[in-house]
Protein backbone atom coordinates (compact mmCIF):
# COMPACT_ATOMS: atom_id res chain seq x y z
CA UNK A 1 0.00 0.00 0.00
CA UNK A 2 2.60 2.55 0.91
CA UNK A 3 4.22 1.87 -2.88
CA UNK A 4 0.61 2.42 -4.51
CA UNK A 5 0.22 5.88 -2.88
CA UNK A 6 3.53 6.98 -3.37
CA UNK A 7 3.47 5.71 -7.07
CA UNK A 8 0.04 7.57 -7.53
CA UNK A 9 0.87 10.32 -6.55
CA UNK A 10 4.43 10.14 -8.59
CA UNK A 11 6.74 10.71 -5.44
CA UNK A 12 8.14 6.86 -6.78
CA UNK A 13 8.67 5.41 -10.46
CA UNK A 14 9.61 1.89 -11.63
CA UNK A 15 12.92 1.86 -12.37
CA UNK A 16 13.19 1.38 -16.61
CA UNK A 17 16.93 3.23 -17.08
CA UNK A 18 19.85 1.09 -17.85
CA UNK A 19 21.92 -0.08 -14.67
CA UNK A 20 24.88 -2.44 -15.44
CA UNK A 21 26.41 -5.25 -12.97
CA UNK A 22 22.97 -4.99 -10.76
CA UNK A 23 22.29 -7.69 -8.63
CA UNK A 24 18.50 -8.55 -9.13
CA UNK A 25 17.24 -10.38 -6.56
CA UNK A 26 14.30 -12.65 -7.41
CA UNK A 27 11.01 -11.50 -6.59
CA UNK A 28 12.45 -7.49 -6.18
CA UNK A 29 11.34 -4.62 -7.78
CA UNK A 30 13.17 -1.23 -8.15
CA UNK A 31 12.18 2.00 -7.56
CA UNK A 32 13.59 5.81 -8.43
CA UNK A 33 12.00 9.34 -6.97
CA UNK A 34 12.66 11.38 -9.57
CA UNK A 35 12.93 14.56 -7.27
CA UNK A 36 15.11 12.65 -4.95
CA UNK A 37 14.95 10.66 -2.03
CA UNK A 38 13.99 13.68 0.33
CA UNK A 39 10.79 14.08 -2.16
CA UNK A 40 9.31 10.87 -0.08
CA UNK A 41 10.46 12.17 3.33
CA UNK A 42 8.77 15.50 2.45
CA UNK A 43 5.59 13.98 1.46
CA UNK A 44 5.15 11.57 4.66
CA UNK A 45 6.09 15.05 6.42
CA UNK A 46 3.42 17.14 4.56
CA UNK A 47 0.74 14.36 5.00
CA UNK A 48 1.67 14.02 8.83
CA UNK A 49 0.72 18.15 8.84
CA UNK A 50 3.47 17.78 11.91
CA UNK A 51 5.34 21.63 12.16
CA UNK A 52 9.26 20.46 11.59
CA UNK A 53 12.22 21.98 13.05
CA UNK A 54 15.73 21.64 11.31
CA UNK A 55 19.25 21.50 12.45
CA UNK A 56 18.60 20.58 16.13
CA UNK A 57 21.74 19.00 17.18
CA UNK A 58 20.31 17.16 20.41
CA UNK A 59 22.98 16.09 23.47
CA UNK A 60 21.42 15.40 25.82
CA UNK A 61 17.87 13.48 27.34
CA UNK A 62 16.98 14.24 31.00
CA UNK A 63 13.65 13.16 33.16
CA UNK A 64 11.60 16.12 34.36
CA UNK A 65 8.47 16.05 36.45
CA UNK A 66 7.41 12.72 34.20
CA UNK A 67 8.30 14.43 30.89
CA UNK A 68 11.25 14.46 28.86
CA UNK A 69 13.78 17.30 28.57
CA UNK A 70 15.75 17.63 25.34
CA UNK A 71 18.74 19.62 25.36
CA UNK A 72 20.68 20.80 22.11
CA UNK A 73 23.75 22.22 20.98
CA UNK A 74 22.03 25.86 20.45
CA UNK A 75 18.64 27.26 21.81
CA UNK A 76 17.45 26.41 25.67
CA UNK A 77 16.04 23.02 26.48
CA UNK A 78 13.02 22.30 25.86
CA UNK A 79 10.05 19.45 27.31
CA UNK A 80 8.37 16.32 25.62
CA UNK A 81 6.10 13.93 26.44
CA UNK A 82 7.36 10.93 23.67
CA UNK A 83 10.90 11.34 22.65
CA UNK A 84 11.05 8.83 19.16
CA UNK A 85 15.12 8.10 18.34
CA UNK A 86 15.77 7.24 14.62
CA UNK A 87 19.43 8.49 14.49
CA UNK A 88 22.17 5.94 13.56
CA UNK A 89 22.21 3.63 16.60
CA UNK A 90 26.05 5.12 17.88
CA UNK A 91 24.52 8.80 17.94
CA UNK A 92 21.70 6.93 20.18
CA UNK A 93 24.72 5.69 22.50
CA UNK A 94 26.24 8.90 21.86
CA UNK A 95 23.29 11.04 24.02
CA UNK A 96 24.45 12.39 27.53
CA UNK A 97 22.08 12.39 30.71
CA UNK A 98 19.43 10.14 32.22
CA UNK A 99 19.37 8.07 28.92
CA UNK A 100 22.85 6.70 29.72
CA UNK A 101 21.28 4.79 33.02
CA UNK A 102 18.25 4.02 31.10
CA UNK A 103 19.70 1.93 28.81
CA UNK A 104 20.08 -1.80 30.82
CA UNK A 105 22.62 -3.64 30.17
CA UNK A 106 21.03 -6.13 27.55
CA UNK A 107 19.52 -3.03 25.47
CA UNK A 108 23.18 -2.01 25.65
CA UNK A 109 24.45 -4.99 24.54
CA UNK A 110 22.02 -5.05 21.86
CA UNK A 111 22.73 -1.78 20.81
CA UNK A 112 26.55 -1.90 20.41
CA UNK A 113 26.27 -4.91 18.46
CA UNK A 114 24.81 -2.98 15.68
CA UNK A 115 27.87 -2.76 12.44
CA UNK A 116 27.38 0.20 10.04
CA UNK A 117 29.32 0.63 6.65
CA UNK A 118 31.21 3.53 5.74
CA UNK A 119 31.43 5.65 2.22
CA UNK A 120 32.18 8.74 0.39
CA UNK A 121 29.66 10.14 -2.10
CA UNK A 122 30.77 12.39 -4.76
CA UNK A 123 28.27 14.60 -6.75
CA UNK A 124 29.30 16.24 -10.21
CA UNK A 125 26.93 18.95 -11.42
CA UNK A 126 26.93 20.21 -14.72
CA UNK A 127 25.69 22.86 -16.95
CA UNK A 128 22.78 22.56 -18.94
CA UNK A 129 23.49 21.00 -22.33
CA UNK A 130 26.58 19.31 -21.66
CA UNK A 131 26.42 15.95 -23.19
CA UNK A 132 27.67 12.64 -20.80
CA UNK A 133 28.62 9.84 -23.37
CA UNK A 134 27.83 6.47 -21.73
CA UNK A 135 25.25 3.63 -22.84
CA UNK A 136 24.44 3.16 -19.20
CA UNK A 137 22.10 5.42 -16.69
CA UNK A 138 24.15 3.93 -13.35
CA UNK A 139 26.85 0.88 -13.17
CA UNK A 140 27.81 -0.90 -10.53
CA UNK A 141 31.59 -1.61 -10.60
CA UNK A 142 33.64 -4.76 -9.11
CA UNK A 143 37.19 -4.04 -10.43
CA UNK A 144 38.08 -0.88 -8.65
CA UNK A 145 39.58 -0.35 -5.39
CA UNK A 146 37.79 3.18 -4.78
CA UNK A 147 34.65 3.49 -6.81
CA UNK A 148 31.78 1.18 -6.23
CA UNK A 149 29.04 2.65 -8.27
CA UNK A 150 28.28 5.76 -10.48
CA UNK A 151 25.44 7.36 -11.81
CA UNK A 152 24.23 9.88 -14.39
CA UNK A 153 21.78 10.77 -11.68
CA UNK A 154 19.24 12.46 -14.12
CA UNK A 155 19.20 9.58 -16.17
CA UNK A 156 18.53 6.82 -14.01
CA UNK A 157 15.77 9.23 -12.55
CA UNK A 158 14.25 9.18 -16.10
CA UNK A 159 13.74 12.99 -15.67
CA UNK A 160 16.21 14.08 -18.63
CA UNK A 161 15.96 18.04 -20.27
CA UNK A 162 18.06 20.73 -21.96
CA UNK A 163 16.91 23.50 -19.33
CA UNK A 164 18.34 20.78 -16.44
CA UNK A 165 21.83 20.27 -15.85
CA UNK A 166 23.42 16.61 -15.40
CA UNK A 167 25.00 15.53 -12.47
CA UNK A 168 26.83 12.31 -11.83
CA UNK A 169 26.94 10.67 -8.66
CA UNK A 170 29.70 8.45 -7.61
CA UNK A 171 29.93 5.67 -4.23
CA UNK A 172 33.10 5.05 -2.84
CA UNK A 173 33.98 1.05 -2.04
CA UNK A 174 32.95 -0.03 1.79
CA UNK A 175 37.25 -0.68 2.44
CA UNK A 176 37.76 2.64 0.67
CA UNK A 177 35.26 4.55 3.17
CA UNK A 178 36.46 2.91 6.46
CA UNK A 179 40.11 3.53 5.28
CA UNK A 180 39.90 7.08 4.68
CA UNK A 181 37.19 7.65 7.22
CA UNK A 182 39.29 10.44 9.00
CA UNK A 183 41.31 11.49 5.89
CA UNK A 184 40.60 15.42 4.73
CA UNK A 185 37.79 15.34 2.46
CA UNK A 186 39.61 17.34 -0.17
CA UNK A 187 42.04 14.90 -0.56
CA UNK A 188 39.59 12.21 -0.32
CA UNK A 189 37.86 14.13 -3.60
CA UNK A 190 41.19 14.12 -5.50
CA UNK A 191 41.82 10.29 -4.81
CA UNK A 192 37.74 9.98 -5.96
CA UNK A 193 38.62 11.88 -8.90
CA UNK A 194 41.45 10.23 -10.73
CA UNK A 195 39.97 6.77 -10.15
CA UNK A 196 36.36 8.19 -12.07
CA UNK A 197 38.94 9.92 -14.86
CA UNK A 198 40.48 6.21 -15.51
CA UNK A 199 36.74 4.36 -15.67
CA UNK A 200 34.81 7.30 -17.63
CA UNK A 201 37.72 8.93 -19.47
CA UNK A 202 35.12 10.64 -21.41
CA UNK A 203 33.81 12.82 -18.70
CA UNK A 204 33.69 16.32 -19.08
CA UNK A 205 34.89 19.05 -16.61
CA UNK A 206 31.96 19.58 -13.93
CA UNK A 207 30.84 22.93 -13.02
CA UNK A 208 30.99 22.17 -9.44
CA UNK A 209 31.53 18.95 -7.24
CA UNK A 210 30.46 18.14 -3.67
CA UNK A 211 32.28 15.42 -1.79
CA UNK A 212 30.22 13.83 1.09
CA UNK A 213 31.17 11.56 3.70
CA UNK A 214 28.73 8.99 4.93
CA UNK A 215 29.81 7.33 8.16
CA UNK A 216 27.01 5.74 9.05
CA UNK A 217 25.80 4.53 5.53
CA UNK A 218 24.23 1.01 5.53
CA UNK A 219 23.67 -1.45 8.17
CA UNK A 220 25.53 -4.57 8.03
CA UNK A 221 24.23 -6.13 11.36
CA UNK A 222 21.06 -4.83 12.52
CA UNK A 223 19.66 -5.41 16.26
CA UNK A 224 19.57 -8.97 16.78
CA UNK A 225 15.91 -10.18 15.78
CA UNK A 226 15.31 -7.52 14.11
CA UNK A 227 12.37 -5.89 15.90
CA UNK A 228 11.82 -2.44 14.29
CA UNK A 229 11.69 -0.55 17.58
CA UNK A 230 13.01 -0.80 21.58
CA UNK A 231 11.55 1.19 23.93
CA UNK A 232 14.07 2.34 26.30
CA UNK A 233 11.96 3.68 28.91
CA UNK A 234 7.83 3.57 29.26
CA UNK A 235 6.42 6.67 31.14
CA UNK A 236 7.37 9.06 29.59
CA UNK A 237 7.76 7.01 26.63
CA UNK A 238 11.39 6.98 24.97
CA UNK A 239 11.60 4.39 21.85
CA UNK A 240 14.12 4.57 19.26
CA UNK A 241 13.85 2.67 15.88
CA UNK A 242 15.06 3.38 12.02
CA UNK A 243 17.27 0.96 9.57
CA UNK A 244 19.50 0.03 12.22
CA UNK A 245 16.66 -2.25 13.76
CA UNK A 246 15.31 -3.89 10.31
CA UNK A 247 17.76 -3.21 6.92
CA UNK A 248 18.49 -0.71 4.87
CA UNK A 249 16.12 -0.67 2.26
CA UNK A 250 12.80 1.34 1.59
CA UNK A 251 10.89 -1.97 3.11
CA UNK A 252 13.49 -1.72 6.78
CA UNK A 253 12.53 1.86 6.68
CA UNK A 254 8.30 1.15 6.42
CA UNK A 255 9.07 -1.89 8.68
CA UNK A 256 10.16 0.19 11.47
CA UNK A 257 8.00 3.13 11.11
CA UNK A 258 5.10 1.26 11.38
CA UNK A 259 6.36 -1.06 14.50
CA UNK A 260 7.29 2.71 15.93
CA UNK A 261 4.04 3.57 15.07
CA UNK A 262 2.08 0.68 16.72
CA UNK A 263 4.15 1.20 20.10
CA UNK A 264 3.23 4.76 20.18
CA UNK A 265 -0.24 5.33 19.82
CA UNK A 266 -1.10 4.01 23.09
CA UNK A 267 0.78 7.03 24.57
CA UNK A 268 -1.45 9.34 22.52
Amino acid sequence: SFYEELLSHGILQPLTAPVEGMVVREGSRNYVAPQGISSVVKYYLEQSGADVSYEQHITHLCLRDGRWEVSRKAGPPEQFDVVILTMPIPQILQLQGDIVNIINASQKQQLESVKYSSRYALGLFYEAGTGIAVPWAAQYITDNPCIRFISIDNKKRNIESPEVGPSVVVHTTVTFGSEHLDSHPAEVQQVILSHLQRIVPSLPKPSSIKCQKWRYSQVTRAVPSCPGQMILHTQPLLICGGDGFTRSNFDGCIESAVSLAEAVKPHL
